[in-house]
């Protein structure tokens, strides 16, 4: 868990070096300076307008950030496939790090070290790695805040409507941000099928998180443009989708070993 912590910190501090300078209400252009600028939110945007464009109509850029969202997922996509199964595998054996942790309580240098060594054996032999669930989350990280540079530096997308809402305010009737808090809480929950009240009282951070995030991200909704409001929602109807689809599958075969005695060799 430190380690991820650290893994992460340095991240942000990365993203704030990178975007710290840069005035969100100064629109992106081709001839905007900066590596952030002209690697990260230009793109996001020059591809929000062209697939708009392709549409030619006034919702365009509503549709057209439906669908780069989707794309940004389906490139994401096999990393959250290999988050999905490390998360798996790190429930699985809680039970196990428990005992070991039991068994090697003792603050000493000598049985902490025994303590990680034993557990590294345990990494290796079920194929969990706990740094594994951090990569998707790494690499959206940068994503996402370029995406919402892009989305408020766009000058084309000012005015911009699409279905109730406008683009670059506010959802005025709180419509979004509480779909985004549940369709949030959704995902979350999916991740977690299958565990035992016994494995969540091993896991206390996916506990908590499962209700913490969610309300995050509907109090931040509620004050960013509905564009990324927008963006967030259908990501995570994506991943909803995605987690059904990838972990329905991984449940039923370990039900089928577990009935059988063990997996087919």
């Amino acid at each position: 868990m430190r380690k991820k912590l650290l893994l992460l910190t340095g991240l942000v501090a990365v993203l704030v070096l990178l975007s710290g300078c840069t005035e969100v209400d100064q629109d992106i252009t081709a001839e905007s300076e900066g590596i952030w600028n002209k690697y990260f939110v230009y793109p996001l945007s020059w591809l929000l307008v062209k697939v708009a464009e392709f549409f030619n109509a006034d919702f365009g850029y509503g549709l057209s950030i439906v669908i780069v969202t989707i794309l940004i997922r389906l490139i994401l996509l096999p990393l959250n496939i290999k988050q999905i199964k490390s998360s798996k595998a790190m429930q699985e054996i809680q039970p196990e790090l428990q005992k070991l942790r039991e068994k090697y309580s003792s603050k000493d240098q000598q049985t902490q070290m025994k303590l990680q060594q034993e557990t590294m054996e345990l990494f290796q032999k079920s194929g969990a790695n706990p740094l594994a669930g951090c990569l998707p989350i790494i690499v959206q990280m940068p994503i996402l805040l370029a995406f919402y540079h892009a989305i408020m530096r766009t000058g084309a997308l000012d005015g911009h409507h699409f279905l109730w809402f406008q683009l670059d305010t506010p959802d005025p009737y709180y419509i979004l941000p509480v779909l985004t808090a549940v369709f949030t809480f959704f995902q979350q929950k999916l991740m977690m099928a299958g565990t035992n009240m016994q494995q969540n009282a091993m896991m206390p951070q996916m506990t908590l998180m499962l209700y913490i995030m969610p309300i995050m991200i509907g109090v931040f909704a509620i004050f960013f443009p509905a564009a990324l409001a927008l963006y967030w929602a259908v990501g995570n109807i994506f991943m909803i989708f995605q987690t059904l689809l990838v972990k329905n599958p991984m449940m039923k075969k370990m039900d089928n070993e577990n009935a059988t005695g063990g997996p087919k060799k």
